[in-house]
């Protein structure tokens, strides 16, 4: 296998900056050099423009002026123009001159400017009349386009001719009422033909290359003097501190010394990470000092974890105790009404065997009504506890989906359990009051808070004292309805308020089977309420209450 080349933090860090600069520069110049070459060339298109406009000019001088007289001495290859009235005159001094026309003109001031090399220009069409007019490739391409697009206003082109580089602008010549006189086969606006000017930019565009290589000089220089600059500072800056701090921290790993952990005078983050490693190594030692300390208070916690274990051990077997306790009393509270119909069952066997066939009577008919009515009690009996265990049981698990939900006014439902359960009450003396608003509407299971109701205020009438008055409580708040049960018997200890809604918990001597306020709690939590118990604030009776949601 090939071994790897590694590089310090120093190359990495110098390598890295290098190609960063590199790279950036190297985008920023290229850029540059592109501008400078489009302003070049913008410069030179704007340059053939104003000579374009400046040869449109002039022929328009000379086209206002009816031509431009010049002695035949100068142009002596010219001809008369036939076209053209008085195209030649003679003066005083036997001197002939002729008349040059916008084309005429043009065409010479053509031959100067290339004479003088600057630039030159063309006066062109594709039917021309002179020969010396036909167009090039160039041109007859532009003419063409021209003819085809009435709204090109102009042709723009780079050409390379004999490794010369040349910008080429062609823009059209329209026919002028002026012009109609020689020109009588065109209309006003028609293209009669084009100007072709030419400027040579080799120069400029080598000068252009020339200030593009010295850019890239520059910056070639630049890179490698910045990255000299770079590498002495990151060894001086950040390489021999971190190699001090680098040893101080072996140091301290082999030792365990807190002095061995130095601080570096740098005055930066180096300095600043070096005073973190001293904070770090200071608070080692104080964690190996402390670290028995911690073993020993774990220790104590496992200890307490153990004494908890063997606390809720005993709260299992509390709980067993309560769950044998449970099924002795759930066996007797079945066992009592079922010996009562065993009882009554046997009895009416008994009496319906000793009927005399003759006359049908051995027993009285009230006597047979009382023993079935004492069995149908018994029975009502049995299915009530029954169907108790088995609502605690399906509200618990099935929650929010065994719920009726529909809405109802909990004030009128308030009345009826008071007035359901008044005539109980009354037989001890025992007066139940109601205090709320007129109507309080809500979305809950009505039957399921009738339920609960019955059960607290039957519980209060059960524990409450005689000539005492039990006082039924409703009001709205934010967006729940809160109802309380206030009585005047002996309370309840503060140790007993959660167990009193277990089930099967009775409180007291007091007949019962546990799983009324189980039941309350299930149904109360099954709508997202919940449900409390305390002694009065005068230290006189309980207080339940419960919350439930309006909707």
């Amino acid at each position: 296998m090939a071994k790897i080349m590694k590089f310090s933090l120093s190359w990495k860090l110098i390598i890295g900056c290098v190609l960063t600069l590199l790279v950036t520069m190297s985008v920023t110049f290229y850029l540059i050099s592109l501008r400078q070459e489009r302003l070049i060339v913008r410069q030179a298109e704007n340059e053939a423009r104003t000579i374009f406009r400046q040869i449109i000019i002039t022929r328009k001088w000379v086209a206002d002026h009816g031509g431009v007289y010049v002695e035949k001495q100068a142009v002596p290859w010219a001809r008369p123009n036939s076209l053209a009235p008085n195209s030649e005159i003679i003066d005083r001094q036997d001197r002939r001159y002729l008349l040059q026309t916008p084309a005429m003109v043009t065409k010479a001031l053509a031959d100067y400017a290339k004479e003088e090399e600057t630039y030159w220009f063309h006066i062109t069409s594709l039917n021309p009349v002179n020969p010396a007019n036909r167009p090039d490739d160039l041109e007859r391409e532009a003419l063409q386009a021209f003819a085809e697009d009435g709204g090109l206003t102009e042709f723009l082109a780079m050409e390379t001719i004999s490794r010369d580089t040349y910008l080429r602008y062609i823009s059209p010549l329209y026919a002028e009422p002026v012009c109609l006189g020689c020109h009588q086969n065109y209309q006003v606006n028609d293209v009669r033909g084009a100007i072709s000017v030419t400027l040579p930019l080799s120069e400029t565009l080598a000068e252009a290359a020339w200030n593009r290589r010295l850019l890239f000089a520059a910056m070639a220089m630049v890179v490698l003097i910045l990255s000299g600059a770079l590498m002495l500072m990151i060894r001086r800056l950040v390489l021999t501190p971190m190699q001090t701090l680098a040893t101080a921290m072996q140091r301290y790993s082999h030792s365990g010394h807190q002095d061995d952990a130095v601080v570096l005078k740098t005055g930066d983050e180096l300095e600043e990470l070096s005073r973190s490693f001293a904070h770090m190594a200071g608070r080692l030692s104080e964690y190996h000092s402390d670290l028995e300390n911690k073993i020993q208070v774990a220790t104590g916690d496992l200890e307490q974890s153990n004494r908890q274990l063997v606390e809720a051990n005993r709260l299992l077997a509390a709980a067993n105790i309560q769950k044998s306790d449970f099924i002795a009393r759930a066996s007797h509270e079945l066992r009592t009404p079922l010996t009562s119909v065993k009882g009554g069952m046997e009895y009416l066997t008994t009496r319906l065997s000793s009927l005399d066939p003759a006359t049908g009577r051995a027993c009285s008919r009230e006597e047979l009504l009382d023993f079935l009515e004492l069995i149908r009690n018994n029975t009502d009996r049995l299915i009530r506890m029954v169907n108790t265990m088995l609502d605690i049981e399906r509200i618990e698990m099935g929650t929010e989906s065994s719920l009726n939900l529909q809405e109802f006014d909990l004030a009128h439902l308030v009345w009826e359990c008071r007035e359901e359960l008044a005539l109980t009450a009354a037989a001890n003396n025992v007066e139940i009051s109601v205090h709320g608003p007129q109507t309080l509407i809500i979305r809950a299971d009505e039957d399921l808070v009738r339920q609960v109701l019955i059960n607290l205020l039957a519980n209060a009438a059960k524990f409450a004292p005689p000539e005492s008055a039990i006082r039924l409580h409703f009001f709205q708040e934010e967006d729940a309805a809160v109802v309380t049960v206030q009585d005047r018997g002996p309370g309840i200890d503060p140790d007993q308020r959660d167990k009193i809604f277990e089930k099967f918990y009775r409180l007291g001597d007091k007949e019962g089977s546990g799983l009324g306020l189980a039941i309350s709690r299930s149904i109360i939590e099954a709508h997202g309420g919940w449900i409390r118990v305390d002694n009065n604030p005068d230290g006189t009776g309980a207080c339940f209450y419960f919350r439930l949601p309006r909707s």
